[in-house]
């Protein structure tokens, strides 16, 4: 088994669409005009989000913030995901996707990579959105924090 996490993208115009929102992948495989692979380091985080279309409509809107498991660490399951992640975040519904994509931008508003944001924080967000709750908002004094404290554990 390789140590990567693999991500299967798809679109299909109008019906489907996988893709990646942040995260750096590793590598890229390109299968066809509508698919490709894309694969993440042990450890890092990306967010995946995955949409899907019937002929009445939306059917599916789905966003996860997921980590790449270390060798040996436990991971979930996550359609389209090999062999899955660390869920940081995972919702369902356009309004929490939509807001989730927003608190996405405000972090990158304020310079950060989400992807190197907290973990602690997608948690946070995941809980107050899954119960129709504002979540704080994301500072550079939080991220300060969380880096002093991820250079003083390591």
């Amino acid at each position: 088994m390789s140590e990567l996490t693999s991500v299967e993208l798809l679109w299909l115009e109008k019906r489907i669409e996988n893709r990646i929102r942040f995260g750096k992948p590793v590598s890229e495989k390109i299968i066809d005009r509508h698919r490709r692979v894309l694969s993440f380091a042990p450890g890092s985080v990306f967010a995946f989000v995955r949409w899907t279309s019937g002929d009445f409509g939306t059917l599916l809107s789905r966003i996860d913030i997921l980590r790449a498991p270390l060798p040996g660490q436990r991971y979930s399951s996550v359609p389209w995901v090999a062999p899955g992640g660390e869920s940081l975040l995972r919702l369902s519904t356009w309004p929490k996707v939509e807001r989730v994509l927003q608190l996405i931008d405000a972090v990158e508003a304020l310079g950060i990579a989400p992807a190197q944001v907290a973990p602690e924080y997608w948690h946070h967000a995941h809980n107050r959105l899954s119960v129709n709750e504002v979540p704080r908002a994301y500072t550079r004094a939080r991220h300060q924090a969380w880096l002093h404290r991820r250079r003083v554990t390591l």
